[in-house]
């Protein structure tokens, strides 16, 4: 019986060839060498599939052209579905290792913690203005998350999906029912079954950043950032809004994409499928000033505790 592979590294690719190029090097490169690699690929040409019969690599690469589309995150979760190792690697196709000891020091981080969930720093680069930046975790970041993962909705700690290691053992992976929000809704997922995350506070992963990205498409679009976090309060539990950084995340949601009324937003969303707490945050906004509150961030602040206060708390 042949052993498993220790990683599954998982790309799902969509019209980024040269980006897949620059990947696939990336991995090559890796001193640690026991892996898979698992391509599924969404895109509209041949490009990926010539461009793996005209590389020189040194490891195997198993390549599913899908047809039709599967669309992200599904794409995703085809990759993970062939994958054979002991732990997932997800590498989106506009990022790379930033060194060949990065996979090593996944491995390492594994084999040191016990943990299912690993996640590492990474340095974001602009395709389009070459500027870049290298985050890794704080401290109190760090003590914020292992608190309790609803720290999250303040501001994803973690990053991209190819900052993370996952060990092979789930049924369910990304909801393909999401695109905003899906990297936060899992992370907030897998952290509530309590077995903790081992953090990496080196950039092992070089992250792209471009206008061609999912995330990118759909920012401050209301009929796609609607209907995911309605979906995302509801999948997760209405109780939730008893966090403050919750409450506020949802005030931000609403302040930021203007929301003048709750009727508005039938276009979106069954009413129905909006909580009473949510509706109350709207009016409470509209009764200050909508302009007021997204022009002066400090007010903001001042009435989204207020609020908690006075309205959830109570």
């Amino acid at each position: 019986m042949m052993q498993r592979p220790y990683f599954s590294i998982c790309i799902p690719s969509y019209n980024r060839a040269a980006s897949v190029k620059r990947l696939l090097l990336s991995i090559d490169s890796q001193t640690f060498r026991d892996f898979e690699v698992i391509i599924t690929d969404d895109s509209k040409d041949e490009a990926v599939a010539q461009l793996l019969q005209e590389l020189k690599l040194t490891f195997p690469v198993v390549y599913q052209k899908n047809n039709p589309p599967a669309g992200s995150p599904s794409n995703w979760n085809l990759a993970i579905e062939k994958s054979t190792g002991q732990w997932i690697k997800i590498m989106h196709d506009d990022d790379f290792f930033s060194g060949e000891n990065s996979l090593y020091e996944f491995y390492m981080a594994s084999k040191r913690h016990k943990k299912d969930f690993i996640c590492s720093g990474f340095n974001e680069i602009n395709y389009e203005t070459q500027q870049s930046r290298t985050y890794v975790i704080s401290k109190i970041e760090e003590k914020m998350l292992r608190y309790s993962p609803l720290c999250l909705f303040k501001k994803n700690f973690i990053g991209h999906p190819s900052t993370t290691l996952l060990k092979n053992n789930r049924k369910e992976w990304f909801d393909p029912l999401l695109k905003w929000v899906v990297d936060f809704e899992f992370y907030i997922r897998v952290l509530k079954e309590k077995k903790g995350i081992a953090i990496i506070k080196k950039p092992l992963i070089n992250i792209g950043i471009s206008d061609t990205q999912i995330t990118k498409k759909v920012f401050r679009k209301i009929e796609i950032e609607i209907p995911e976090n309605i979906y995302l309060l509801n999948k997760i539990g209405i109780k939730n809004l008893k966090n403050l950084f919750v409450t506020d995340y949802y005030w931000r949601l609403f302040r930021n994409l203007k929301i003048e009324n709750v009727e508005s937003l039938k276009f979106y969303i069954p009413l129905e499928n909006l909580p009473r707490q949510l509706k109350s945050i709207i009016s409470f906004q509209n009764k200050i000033g909508m302009d007021k509150i997204s022009k002066n961030r400090y007010i903001s602040k001042i009435m989204t505790l207020y609020f908690y206060l006075r309205h959830v708390l109570l």
